[in-house]
């Protein structure tokens, strides 16, 4: 992995410190630190996941620790996108964000949706009332 230098950056120094690690079983990990430019805590992160879980749990890069579930499925983008193709509230030229959000409250589209999932979802479908 390392002579062909084909792995992502972010893997390499996991997978120097594996060998530095191996290479001198009694190493403390502030010698492997000091000559691979890491911090000891990092020798000691990637040694423990190497224990936990062998090279597939050291080495890669892991993925995000939690994935937020959507504040509008499609039924709520498609009420969303209704509303604000729709005449704006009164006493407004036009829709902004928190009165659309709020409209999806009243709506029971969702709980307390905030004004950034509705631009997202708005700037995702590219909607306008013309």
């Amino acid at each position: 992995m390392l002579a062909a230098g084909a792995a992502p950056a972010r893997a390499q120094p996991h997978a120097r410190i594996l060998l530095k690690a191996d290479q001198s079983p009694g190493g403390a990990d502030a010698a492997i630190a000091a000559a691979l430019d890491v911090g000891e805590r990092t020798v000691a992160r990637v040694r423990a996941r190497w224990v936990a879980g062998g090279w597939a749990g050291a080495v890669p890069r892991r993925g995000p620790r939690r994935a937020s579930a959507r504040r509008l499925d499609g039924a709520g983008e498609a009420r969303l996108i209704a509303l604000a193709c729709g005449a704006p509230p009164a006493g407004r030229e036009r829709w902004t964000l928190r009165p659309l959000a709020q409209g999806l409250v009243e709506a029971r589209v969702g709980e307390g949706i905030a004004p950034h999932p509705v631009r997202a979802t708005l700037k995702k479908a590219s909607a306008s009332p013309g």
